[in-house]
């Protein structure tokens, strides 16, 4: 598995409906799409939820590598690229992946990226992380990632919730506009 997600920050006065509107007409064009375990399409209003910039923000979890490459690869990428232009992608590799059968009642998402420290126990971040992600899936998360990416040597914790409750300093708060999912 591998996490995905690029994000693109627009003027302050935005009008970000447009951005609602964009979810609303192309979201469901990546339902049942090939190895994917979920696209969030995120979006944060400036001075809402805890955001300090509008943005657009879409999170996926892939079930295999390739599902990312035929999506970057393929014709709603290329539309999202002329629309906003062509962001850095980040991905990380899926250390925790866990998903409710309530996955689709998502209304909300955060997003922390945490720094790992030079010669830090990989083994033993990862078992941190799993544990995290498991204990917020028990405090009402609907979907709970952890990953980490060795380039940058960044780990990710990616949560979906149907109501978000306390944000913390460094977290980035979304809402979630539409989420596609697997064909049952």
């Amino acid at each position: 598995m591998m996490a995905m997600q690029y994000g693109f920050t627009l003027p302050a006065d935005y009008d970000m409906s447009i951005i609602e509107r964009r979810i609303c007409e192309k979201g469901p064009l990546l339902d049942g799409f090939p190895n994917l375990g979920f696209k969030a399409y995120l979006s944060a209003r400036k001075n809402e939820i805890g955001s300090r910039d509008n943005l657009y923000a879409p999170f996926y979890l892939w079930q295999r590598p390739e599902g990312a490459s035929d999506f970057l690869c393929g014709p709603g990428f290329e539309a999202v690229t002329g629309a906003f232009g062509w962001p850095e992608v980040s991905t990380w590799i899926v250390w925790q992946a866990e998903v409710s059968p309530d996955i689709a009642a998502s209304r909300f998402a955060t997003r922390d990226i945490l720094r790992t420290q030079a010669y830090a126990s990989l083994a033993d971040l990862r078992r941190a992380e799993s544990a995290e992600t498991e204990a917020d899936l028990a405090r009402g998360a609907l979907a709970s990632i952890s990953g980490f990416e060795p380039t940058t040597w960044t780990r990710v914790r990616f949560r979906l919730w149907r109501e978000i409750s306390e944000i913390g300093r460094h977290t980035q708060a979304y809402r979630v506009g539409h989420l596609s999912l697997p064909r049952p």
